[in-house]
C-alpha cells in the first residue's frame, strides 16, 4: 500500500492549488491563494467561454473604415457631480448619475452612462485590456453604458446590444495631470477591498480627451471582460490616449486585493476574434487619403506642390 501514498498526496495537493476558489486575475493565481484565473473563468461563468469574447488585440491593418462611425454626441459629460469610488476587490469603481448619454456613433440608441472602472499592470507597466497591433498601454478607462431605456444592468445585459463601453488608454506624461486628482487622491482612502469614499467633483468630461481627439475610434461587438463576460456589449477604443504621470499609474497598484496582496494585472488576456470584423471611424485616416489624393492627382498633372 505503501506506493499508493505518494500519488493520493499529490492528487490532494493539485485539488487545493487549482482549487474552485472565485475568480481573480493572473496576478493573483498561486498555490498560496487558490482562484481561478482567467484559463479558468468558463468553470466560474459558461459565458466567459463564448465565442465572441473581449479583451481583443486590435490589428489596424486588418480594419475596416465604416462611414456609419460618426462623431459622438456627448450629453451632460460635463456635468459635475460627487460620486462614490470604491475598491471593490477587482478594479476601481465609480457609480455615474444617469445624466450622461452617448449617442451618434454608429450606436443604435441613445445609451446612458452607468459607471466607470479601470485596468492596470504593475507600478506603470503595461495594464490595459485591449492591445493595439500588439502594444499593450500602461492602463485602460471604460466608461459603461446602457441603453436608455433600461432602468437595471442586469435587463440591459439581456440585450445583444444592450451595453455600450467607451474604452481609453492612458500613456506616461512626464507631467502631472491635475484633471485626476480628484481619483488620485481618494485612492489613499480605499486600500483595501470594500473600501469606498467621496470623490471631490469631478464631470466625466475631465477625464477623457477633449472632443476633436474623440473622432478616430475602433468598433467591434464582445463583451464584458469580467465574470460572467456575457456577449451584449459594443465596444469603441478610442485612438487618443489620456496622459499621466510615473507617480500617478504607481498609485493604483497601492491598492489591495482582498487577501492584502498588491492590486496589479488587473487585466484580462487578450481573447480570439474568432471571425469578427473591427471597424474603424473616419477622421484623420479621410485626411489623409484626401491629401494622397491631391498630391496624386498634382503630380499626374505635372504640377508642384506648395510647400
Amino acid at each position: 500500500m505503501q506506493p499508493l501514498i505518494l500519488p493520493v498526496l499529490l492528487a490532494s495537493f493539485w485539488t487545493i492549488c487549482t482549487g474552485a476558489g472565485e475568480w481573480c486575475y493572473q496576478s493573483q493565481s498561486s498555490c498560496d491563494h487558490p482562484c481561478n484565473g482567467p484559463d479558468k473563468w468558463g468553470k466560474v461563468s459558461n459565458g466567459c467561454a463564448g465565442k465572441y469574447q473581449s479583451p481583443i488585440n486590435v490589428i489596424t491593418r486588418k480594419t475596416l473604415k465604416d462611414e456609419r462611425l460618426t462623431p459622438f454626441k456627448f450629453d451632460n459629460y460635463q456635468q459635475i457631480f460627487r460620486g462614490t469610488i470604491k475598491n471593490n476587490g477587482h478594479s476601481v469603481q465609480v457609480g455615474v448619475p444617469h445624466l450622461s448619454t452617448i449617442s451618434g456613433g454608429g450606436l443604435p440608441t441613445t445609451y446612458k452612462a452607468v459607471q466607470f472602472h479601470l485596468h492596470w499592470g504593475s507600478n506603470g507597466g503595461p495594464g490595459s485590456e485591449h492591445t493595439i497591433d500588439g502594444e499593450q498601454y500602461p492602463m485602460e478607462l471604460h466608461i459603461v453604458h446602457m441603453k436608455h431605456h433600461y432602468t437595471d444592468l442586469a435587463t440591459a445585459l439581456s440585450d445583444p446590444e444592450g451595453i455600450a463601453v467607451l474604452g481609453f488608454f492612458y500613456e506616461m506624461s512626464s507631467s502631472t495631470n491635475r484633471k485626476y486628482d480628484p481619483i488620485i487622491n481618494a485612492l489613499r482612502s480605499i486600500k483595501t477591498t470594500n473600501g469606498n469614499t467621496s470623490l471631490l467633483p469631478i464631470s466625466l468630461t475631465q477625464l477623457i480627451p477633449s472632443e476633436h481627439n474623440l473622432t478616430t475610434y475602433y468598433r467591434y461587438k464582445g463583451s464584458l471582460t469580467t465574470p460572467g463576460c456575457t456577449e451584449a456589449v459594443i465596444w469603441t477604443l478610442f485612438e487618443h490616449p489620456i496622459p499621466l504621470s510615473m507617480d500617478q499609474l504607481r498609485a493604483f497598484s497601492e491598492l489591495k486585493f482582498h487577501d492584502g496582496e498588491s492590486m496589479v494585472g488587473t487585466f484580462r488576456p487578450v481573447q480570439p476574434l474568432n471571425g469578427r470584423q473591427v471597424y474603424r471611424s473616419g477622421g484623420t485616416v479621410i485626411l489623409a487619403s484626401s491629401a494622397f489624393l491631391v498630391a496624386a492627382v498634382a503630380t499626374a498633372l505635372g504640377l508642384s506642390q506648395p510647400n
